[in-house]
């Protein structure tokens, strides 16, 4: 028994393998800071975010690091000359060049972020699913890659609402560029497609997202990229058949229901029947012909009898059960944002501007990009105990496999904790005294 035990270990657990793809992917990113000390701050936040914190924001980020105040950390967030932009390129690139089995697929999703002002950049009342329903929230358009191997996200957009694009006073306080103006959730997915394919040279099969980007817009730039799709559409959207036009509901009349598993899912077995008719496509980009091959894709729940659709294209013939696992791949960015939010803090950024808001988005990508890989490859390393019973490692277990063994453990000895006792409370004094000090003048001003 002892001895299954220790294979058990020595066949799982490999800490210089962690301690390496950490080394490998902060050198991947170095070279885009132009100082030593802001390369330094930054991967020191990027180890922060994965420590094991109550709450997480610059006060007990700097606090667990070893920092003597918040300074260096918002320092990074806000004025430090590095560009956020070039570091999650490299990050991706990273991230695609790991993962990358030459059957790559790009999926999109937004998330909201609970805020409680309106005062954060893009902030406001809006619906997020997230938050189930509508609230105050900021909301971004995230891109993932995903392979057999392993899935992480690669890319964000700030979703600025028209209202809040158009008010010059909000865009000023906040910082936010001239060249950032409003753009459809639709159009931001596009923007990032046009970007990991044309210019980070992501190498992809397909494009997979809900039917918030199943506009036509999203599937021309699709085909222009030359990737194939499976976009969700709603049920009255209107597709050409040979014979004519109608809805995707009443398109169901001439198709032909089967049975497909579609995975396992925590209530057992996940059956669906399946169908697909040949559409005429409606998204050829300007100057291309018309080649490649259209279907509507419908999955019928085998109990509640609940239709959904999805608009496929692919440059070649694809069998259903190819176009059904590009549909099913979908949740893996769903699972990919809900674990970043968990694991490091994408969510608790508690930034107000602009540049604060895609730096603090940028670390917190580059941190679960580093759990996201590591633990694909943990997962896919050939050793010659597979018949050890274990579950995949998943990056909540990976996670506290490093905060035992490879990061740094939050500082917590009796000199600096009295010392950021005397610095929070010295700042709250002063804070105190600057909301007195401007209610004694609201009050007195004519």
């Amino acid at each position: 028994m002892r001895r299954d035990h220790d294979t058990a270990v020595s066949a799982t657990i490999a800490p210089e393998r962690f301690r390496h793809r950490l080394e490998e992917l902060m050198g991947r990113v170095a070279g885009c800071f132009p100082r030593r000390e802001t390369r330094s701050t930054f991967r020191q936040l990027t180890e922060g975010l994965l420590m094991e914190l109550e709450a997480v924001n610059c006060w007990t980020l700097a606090e667990a690091i070893g920092h003597s105040g918040p300074h260096r950390l918002q320092h990074l967030l806000s004025r430090a000359s590095w560009d956020d932009r070039q570091v999650l390129d490299q990050a991706a690139a990273w991230v695609v060049e790991t993962l990358d089995d030459g059957e790559g697929i790009l999926i999109a999703d937004e998330t909201g972020d609970a805020n409680s002002s309106t005062d954060a950049v893009g902030a406001g009342s809006q619906y997020s699913g997230s938050l189930g329903g509508v609230g105050v929230c900021q909301v971004a358009v995230h891109l993932s890659f995903a392979s057999t191997l392993g899935h992480t996200v690669i890319d964000r957009a700030l979703y600025l609402p028209q209202g809040w694009a158009a008010d010059e006073e909000r865009r000023e306080l906040t910082g936010v560029p001239e060249e950032l103006v409003f753009a459809t959730k639709p159009e931001l997915a596009a923007a990032l497609l046009t970007r990991a394919v044309a210019e980070q040279r992501v190498h992809a099969a397909f494009f997979a997202a809900d039917e918030v980007y199943g506009s036509r817009e999203v599937r021309r730039t699709c085909r222009t990229l030359g990737l194939g799709y499976a976009i969700a559409v709603r049920a009255n959207h209107k597709v050409t058949t040979p014979a004519r036009a109608m809805t995707c509901k009443d398109a169901l009349q001439l198709m032909a229901w089967q049975r497909m598993w579609t995975g396992t899912g925590s209530k057992g077995a996940r059956d669906y029947d399946w169908t697909m008719l040949e559409v005429v496509a409606d998204d050829t980009p300007d100057g291309a012909d018309n080649a490649g091959v259209s279907v509507l894709l419908a999955r019928r729940h085998r109990y509640t009898g609940t239709v959904s659709f999805f608009r496929c294209w692919s440059p070649a013939p694809v069998p259903l059960a190819k176009l059904v696992s590009m549909v099913c791949c979908r949740w893996r960015i769903e699972e990919d944002l809900q674990t970043a939010k968990n694991t490091t803090s994408l969510d608790k950024g508690q930034v107000t501007t602009c540049t604060s808001w895609h730096r603090w988005s940028t670390a917190a990508l580059v941190a679960h990009a580093f759990l996201a890989v590591t633990a694909a490859l943990e997962r896919n390393t050939p050793d010659g105990d597979r018949h050890i019973d274990l579950v995949p490692v998943s990056c909540h277990e990976l996670l506290r496999l490093l905060r035992l063994l490879i990061l740094p453990t939050p500082r917590r000895d009796a000199h600096h904790i009295l010392h950021w006792s005397v610095w929070r409370r010295r700042h709250q004094h002063r804070a105190r005294q600057a909301h007195r000090r401007w209610h004694a003048y609201a009050d007195t001003a004519p």
